[in-house]
C-alpha cells in the first residue's frame, strides 16, 4: 500500500518490547498513518529465528506497514530482505541507523553504522536492490559522537532511500540531550525525499510546533505513545484531554489483545503497560502497580484492571 505524503504523516516509532502487534493494533485506531514493527535483527531473520519470524505478523488494520531491520552485513541483510519479500501487506523495509543501545552498537548495528557511512550506504543499497516492497527507508540520528547529519542524510538519499526518519540527537546524546530540530530542518531543506521528524514529540502543541519548525513531512512518536496510544488522535485534533471511559476501554482492549497474542504470558508482559497507563491521573496508582506485579492469571488481571480504570480521573 502506498504511503501518502501529501499531508503530515503520523508515524508510530519502533520501540523494542513495546510496539508489538497488540500495541500497534490499538494505536492504529487513533489515526496513525504508518506503523513500524519492533526492530528485528537481520541476522535472526536470515537464520530463521522462530521468535523473530513471529514478530513479522501484522494486524489487518496496519496498512501501510513497515518492517524495521538492524544489521550491517550486506549478505545477511539480503537474506533477511528476501524472507520479508515473502510476506504480504508490507509497504516498506526500514534500516535502523539510530539505536543507541550498547548491545546493538557493539554488534555493528543501529547507530554504529553512522561511524562508517560507506557501509551504511551499502546496507541501504542492498535493501533497495533486493526488496520487492514499494519503499526503502532509513531511521537515523544526527551523528555518532558529533553531528554530521547532512552527510548522513545525503548518503541515505543517494543510496536509494525513499524517505528517512530523523531522531534529532547524536548517539552520544542518547535520549537526554536536547533535540536539535533546526538540524532536522536543515536535512529537510537539503533533500528531495520526504523527512519524518522524531524526538521528544509528546503533546498536540509540540507536534504542531515541530511540523512548523522543521518543515518535515511528518512526525514519528514513540515513547510518548506508551501509556497514551490515543495521543495521535489528540495531535490530529488538537485535543488536550481524553475521558476516563475511553482510557478504560483502550486498556481493556490492549490487555485482551496481549492475552490473545501471547497466551497467559501476556499477563506478565502487560504489567509494564499498566504501570504507564496508571500514571495518567488516577488515585491509588502506586498500590495498583504493586498489586498487578503479583498477578499471573488473565481473569484476575482483567477484573483488577476493570475495577481500577472504572474510577474517574482526578482531573474529571
Amino acid at each position: 500500500m502506498k504511503i501518502d505524503f501529501s499531508a503530515p504523516l503520523y508515524v508510530l516509532a519502533p520501540l523494542a518490547g513495546y510496539t508489538d502487534l497488540p500495541f500497534r493494533s490499538v494505536v492504529k485506531k487513533f489515526g496513525v498513518d504508518l506503523t513500524v514493527s519492533e526492530m528485528l535483527s537481520s541476522n535472526a531473520l536470515a537464520y530463521g529465528s522462530e521468535k523473530t519470524l513471529k514478530m513479522l505478523a501484522k494486524s489487518p488494520l496496519e496498512e501501510p506497514y513497515s518492517i524495521q531491520i538492524a544489521g550491517s552485513d550486506t549478505e545477511v541483510i539480503r537474506r533477511a530482505v528476501e524472507l520479508i519479500n515473502e510476506q504480504e501487506g508490507i509497504s516498506a523495509i526500514d534500516l535502523n541507523c539510530g539505536c543507541p543501545v550498547p548491545k546493538i552498537v557493539n554488534n555493528l548495528s543501529g547507530s554504529s553504522l553512522l561511524t562508517d557511512l560507506p557501509k551504511m550506504g551499502r546496507a541501504v543499497e542492498t535493501i533497495k536492490k533486493y526488496s520487492n516492497k514499494p519503499y526503502t527507508s532509513v531511521k537515523i540520528r544526527l551523528g555518532f559522537e558529533s553531528k554530521n547529519h547532512l552527510e548522513i542524510a545525503r548518503i541515505c538519499q543517494e543510496s536509494g532511500a525513499d524517505f528517512i526518519a530523523v531522531h534529532g540527537r547524536t548517539r552520544s546524546g542518547r535520549f537526554k540531550a536536547p533535540v536539535d530540530y533546526d538540524a532536522i530542518r536543515q536535512i529537510k531543506e537539503s533533500l528531495h525525499i520526504p523527512v519524518i521528524a522524531n524526538g521528544d514529540i509528546d503533546s498536540p502543541q509540540k507536534a504542531k510546533w515541530v511540523l512548523e519548525q522543521t518543515g518535515a513531512d511528518g512526525i514519528m512518536v514513540g515513547r510518548a505513545a506508551v501509556g497514551r496510544p490515543w495521543i495521535f488522535h489528540q495531535m490530529r485534533e488538537g485535543i488536550e484531554r481524553v475521558e476516563s471511559t475511553l482510557i478504560k476501554a483502550v486498556v481493556l482492549e490492549h490487555f485482551d489483545q496481549m492475552v490473545a497474542h501471547y497466551g497467559e504470558y501476556g499477563v506478565i508482559l502487560f504489567r509494564k503497560h499498566l504501570h504507564t497507563y496508571s500514571k495518567v491521573g488516577y488515585q491509588g496508582a502506586s498500590i495498583f502497580r504493586d498489586r498487578v506485579n503479583r498477578i499471573t492469571l488473565p481473569d484476575e488481571m482483567r477484573e483488577v484492571i476493570w475495577q481500577f480504570f472504572s474510577q474517574p480521573l482526578m482531573s474529571e
